[in-house]
Parts: structure tokens; C-alpha cells; sequence
């Protein structure tokens, strides 16, 4: 049985036999390559016949390329590792309308490749493969159409992202682990999950999606790989009326990678939720999973997936959890050398309460987990109660909180004082029972760790306060507050002077006297930062001990200023403070830093 679309509408139509269909097939799965082109290799037909069925097929008009005038200036507007990729070759230029010769007019996605990345309406014509190579070789040189041995797997930008065949033979399966995903695993389980689901209908059927399975594979494999080549945080599957959407969150910021066919929207979700161990029959409620990715032999990804229903369809966020990529040492997270050495003492105390505060997203986790790595040893007992735990670390009790049956952090931070303790971290304090056992914890010779979401570290005084902790618990457990942002760093291989005006400078918070002297750098834009100027990210401290002054306003019922004030007499850095000085150090920009930092003067 032919199991290839393209053979079997050439059996049909009586331009080759099934016999010399499943040579040709038996062929490609030794050498990889297009069933077309290795049937005109192996001379089962003509070249100009496939080229006029092909035509005939898609309703689309052929050209000879050997006849074709192109202008040098429209093989400039695709780059040349498109033109290799997709075999490709652009020949005239309408508008905003680019036309392009291509050997497999059915490839939508080496369509929406090059439509991204020129930013042009693609309108495809079909060309034989001799031609397209003999062109791309004169346009380009004589290197650059050699035929590859195998077919290049889905990529999200060819340019510096290819998803290659050695990264997908990388994603193996360790039979021990069964969270483990493995491709070949769901090869098949993927055509099953999409037929449960309705993804494949009469329509689709008509448009050859019911092959869709192992282009999908490729492409979420591909989607997922890349993201963590290009170090982003976050991966957004967004379904809209007429787009499907696919963003990263790299360095903080959101980007749109790929817009997709709406009609691949079920089977591209349904992948992701089987990969997830979820219910892709589900689809009316949000549900949360876990895919375990192993890269190679050593390296291991997770990513954590949550599923939300929307209008028009479940958007996917997955947060990726890349231990390689994971710093536990506080030298080089940003910290300023006094701040560095109050959070150390604060943190190596036999007792007490230190909090990290600030919004989602700004590295909370990160700092308290290189807290404990730098705390923890044989002789010390450290649980935690996370909501959801994103690393496993050796030698340290983590707890999931499970909402649903009870487990929630004041539950678990009840158990733990039972468990023998020395160090407690609690995920979140979001309530007055967990703060208020929090505090009899601390008091009662713990060391407690936790993280609230306040502005900055004074104001997170009052919203203990707030909560209905009495003020002469706060002063007696509370020993230190961090507050923290994450700005972007300044890339390294394009980073420049930047003239700044003397009145930018003041109004950013600069009180040097000789302002005019300030060298500031910003980044240009290259390919190492894909031309954002920035690459990686530092973070900003406000580092606040509790001193006796301070405990002694806490009591008095201070105002969040009055805290705020003497904290730094006491040479407290603010965050804007801390900006301003990486600012000068040449690590971010002044914009990154009024961006992510309130002013200190009001």
C-alpha cells in the first residue's frame, strides 16, 4: 500500500505504476529527499510530466527558469539559507507581493517561513528541482544548492535556528523514565489522539491533512528545541480567528515567531497535551502538565504546560525550565558587594525571616534557590513547599501544594514545624495564616524563606501589617527584605557609546556633579542579539536589613517613606539606585532601567 500522498495521485493518475511508487518510497527512506525527485532519479518519470501534474494539480502556473529574467536585486530580499532550505528561488517582486519558484507548492510552511522572515505575501509558482538548483547556483555560487543526503526538519527561523536531523534523533527515550517524551513514541500515538478529537474531518481529508501527523510532530519538536536554543523563558500557542500564533518570551520581552494555518490549531494542541499526559478530550476547562524533554545524552528540559480555554480555541503557555541554564552561584546574579554581603549573613542566620518580593516573572525563585544551594549541607534539615516545585534539588525535601485536596502552603508550613526543620521556604505567603505561622516559625528558631508581591522591599512592612501580623511580630521575626527586578544586558558584540542628553541623565536620576563626563553604552543590533541590541538579562537588588532603627518604626507604626528614608541612611541601594550603577558599569541601558524601576524622588 502506498502510504505517500504525491505517489499516490501519480499511481492514480496513471504516470507511474504502485510498483515503482513503493521503489521510489523504499528509496527516499534510505536517502531521504522528495518522492518527486527521486522518481525523476530513478526514471520512473519525466521531469516536465511532473512538473505539468504538479501544476495541474495545485492550480498553479509553472515556469521555466532557464527562460526566466530575474532581477539580482529580488534574490537579495530572501536569504540564502531559505533559498537552501526550502529550495526556493525568488524571481519577481509586486508590491508587497514576492513571487517565488518552488519545487513542492504544498510546503505551508516553508511559505509562512519566508514570508516571516521578508515580510512579504509569498505568491508561489512551480519550477522543476534541475532549474531551481542551476539557478540558485548562479545566482548564489556553486555551493550553495549541493542536495543534502536527508530532508532538513522544520525550523522556526532558518537563518540561525534550524531544527537539524541530529537534534531530533537527540530527543531519545529512557524506557526507566516513563514522563520521558520520546518523537518516535508519539508518531503514532499522535495520528490516533488527532482522529479522537475531530481534527481530521471530510474536509481536511480534501486538503491532505489526514497526513498531518508527522509534519506536526516536527514542527512542535521544532518549536520546542529552538526555544531553548534561543534561551526564552516562555512559549505562547495563541489560536485567533484567522491566525495561529506562536510567540517566545525571550529576555523578558514577547516575540511572534510563527503565524500558522488556523486549521492545524487542534492537532498542534492535542500534540502538546499528549506530550503533557493531559486530556486532549478536554477542552472546556484549563488543565496543567509537564513535558520532560532529553536533549542528547546528558541534557535534560522541562517544561511546565498550562492549557487555557479561549474564544477561539485553548491558548498553551509552557514555561521552560532549563537547569543548564540555571545559576545558583549569587556572584553573578547582580548583586552589589554590600548587598551581597547582608543577604549572605541574613540567609546564614540560625533564625528569622527573609522575604523576596516583586512581580512575577522578576527571578524571585532563582535568588531562593541560590540561597539554599549555598546553605545547603549534610548537617542541616531544609524543606520547602512550592506551587509548582520547577527544580529538583539534591539534598532538599520539596513539596508540591495541591490545592484540591487540602495541601496549600500554610497546611504544609503547619507539617513541616513537625518535620524537625532548620530552613523552611515557603513558596508564597498570600494569606494571614500562612504569614502568621511564617512568623511563630521564625521566632521559634527556624530560618524561613518566602517571597510577596510588593513594589519595593519598605512596602513590604505594610502589606505584612495589612495582613493582620501585629508589629511587634514583624519586628522581631522579619531580619531582611530583597526586592528585585530583571532588566535586559546590553549585548556584548555590538555594544556602543550612547550620547544621552545632560537633561536625560538628571531626569533618570543622576546627581554627578561633571554629568557631561557619563560614557553610557547601548547595543546596536546584530545577529548574535537577532538586532535587539540586547542579550541576557541581570538583575536589580534592593537589599533592605532590619536594623534597631527600623524595627524601632515598625513599632511606631512608620509610613512606608519613613522606612524608606532611613533604610538608606543606612546605605541601602533602592532599585533605581542599582539600575544607575549598571548603567554606568555598561551591563543595561537607561531605558531598561526606567522601564522596570519607579524614580526615588516624588
Amino acid at each position: 500500500m502506498i502510504t505517500d500522498r504525491l505517489g499516490t495521485m501519480l499511481v492514480k493518475a496513471q504516470l507511474i505504476t504502485e510498483e515503482e511508487a513503493q521503489k521510489a518510497l523504499l528509496a527516499q527512506s534510505k536517502k531521504g529527499g522528495r518522492l518527486g525527485s527521486v522518481l525523476v532519479r530513478l526514471g520512473f518519470i519525466d521531469e516536465i510530466k511532473l512538473l505539468d501534474f504538479l501544476s495541474r494539480q495545485y492550480g498553479l502556473p509553472s515556469v521555466d527558469l532557464t527562460t526566466t529574467n530575474i532581477d539580482p536585486d529580488v534574490i537579495k530580499l530572501v536569504p540564502l539559507e531559505l533559498v537552501k532550505k526550502y529550495r526556493i528561488i525568488p524571481i519577481k517582486r509586486r508590491g508587497a507581493t514576492l513571487c517565488i519558484a518552488m519545487i513542492d507548492p504544498s510546503d505551508v510552511f516553508a511559505i509562512d517561513d519566508i514570508k516571516f522572515m521578508t515580510g512579504y505575501n509569498i505568491e508561489p509558482v512551480i519550477a522543476t528541482e534541475s532549474t531551481v538548483i542551476k539557478t540558485i547556483q548562479a545566482f548564489y555560487g556553486g555551493g550553495a544548492a549541493e542536495t543534502p543526503q536527508k530532508e532538513e526538519n522544520f525550523s522556526i527561523e532558518a537563518k540561525d535556528y534550524t531544527l537539524g536531523d541530529e537534534m531530533e534523533d537527540d530527543f531519545m527515550d529512557d524506557k526507566q523514565d516513563g514522563a520521558l517524551v520520546s518523537v518516535e513514541d508519539f508518531d503514532t500515538v499522535v495520528g490516533d489522539a488527532l482522529e479522537d478529537v475531530d481534527v481530521v474531518d471530510e474536509q481536511e481529508e480534501e486538503s491532505g491533512m489526514q497526513d498531518v501527523a508527522a509534519p506536526i510532530v516536527k514542527l512542535v519538536n521544532g518549536v520546542l528545541v529552538n526555544a531553548i536554543k534561543v534561551g526564552a523563558s516562555d512559549i505562547h500557542v495563541e489560536p485567533f480567528e484567522t491566525v495561529f500564533r506562536i510567540r517566545l518570551r525571550i529576555d523578558g520581552v514577547m516575540r511572534t515567531i510563527m503565524n500558522l494555518p488556523t486549521k492545524i490549531k487542534n492537532a498542534v494542541v492535542s500534540r502538546l497535551k499528549i506530550m503533557s499526559k493531559l486530556d486532549i478530550a478536554e477542552r472546556r476547562l484549563p488543565q496543567d502538565g509537564r513535558i520532560k524533554l532529553k536533549l542528547g545524552k546528558k541534557k535534560e528540559v522541562d517544561f511546565r504546560v498550562s492549557t487555557l480555554p479561549c474564544l477561539f480555541g485553548e491558548k498553551v503557555v509552557m514555561r521552560i525550565l532549563d537547569k543548564g541554564n540555571l545559576t545558583f552561584d549569587l556572584t553573578k546574579l547582580g548583586f552589589e558587594p554590600t548587598a551581597l554581603d547582608n543577604f549572605n549573613t541574613a540567609v546564614k542566620s540560625p533564625y528569622g525571616m527573609v522575604l523576596v518580593t516583586g512581580p512575577t516573572g522578576s527571578g524571585k525563585t532563582t535568588t531562593l534557590y541560590s540561597a539554599l544551594s549555598t546553605i545547603n549541607t549534610q548537617e542541616i534539615n531544609i524543606m520547602t513547599a512550592e506551587d509548582p516545585v520547577e527544580y529538583n534539588l539534591l539534598g532538599i525535601n520539596q513539596v508540591q501544594m495541591k490545592d484540591e485536596i487540602g495541601l496549600n502552603f500554610a497546611a504544609a508550613l503547619r507539617s513541616f514545624l513537625r518535620q524537625d526543620p532548620d530552613v523552611v521556604m515557603v513558596g508564597e505567603i498570600r494569606d494571614y495564616e500562612t504569614a502568621e505561622i511564617g512568623v511563630k516559625a521564625a521566632l521559634t528558631g527556624h530560618l524561613v524563606l518566602s517571597t510577596l508581591h510588593t513594589n519595593d522591599a519598605p512596602g513590604t512592612i505594610n502589606r505584612l501589617l495589612n495582613m493582620g501580623i501585629e508589629p511587634f511580630l514583624v519586628a522581631s521575626s522579619v531580619i531582611l527584605i530583597l526586592a528585585q527586578r530583571l532588566t535586559r544586558r546590553i549585548c556584548t558584540q555590538c555594544k556602543a557609546v550612547d550620547p544621552v542628553a545632560i537633561e536625560a541623565l538628571e531626569e533618570a536620576g543622576f546627581r554627578q556633579k561633571n554629568l557631561e563626563e557619563l560614557v553610557v553604552y547601548k547595543g546596536k543590533g546584530c545577529d548574535k542579539c537577532t538586532q535587539t541590541g540586547y542579550k541576557g538579562r541581570v538583575a536589580l537588588y534592593e537589599v533592605m536589613p532590619i536594623k534597631s532603627k527600623i524595627r524601632e518604626l515598625i513599632l511606631q507604626g512608620a509610613t512606608t517613606e519613613e522606612i524608606k528614608t532611613q533604610a538608606v541612611s543606612e546605605k541601602m541601594k533602592t532599585l533605581r539606585m542599582s539600575g544607575l550603577e549598571k548603567v554606568l558599569e555598561g551591563i543595561t541601558t537607561i531605558e531598561e532601567v526606567l522601564a522596570n524601576t519607579m524614580s526615588d524622588v516624588d
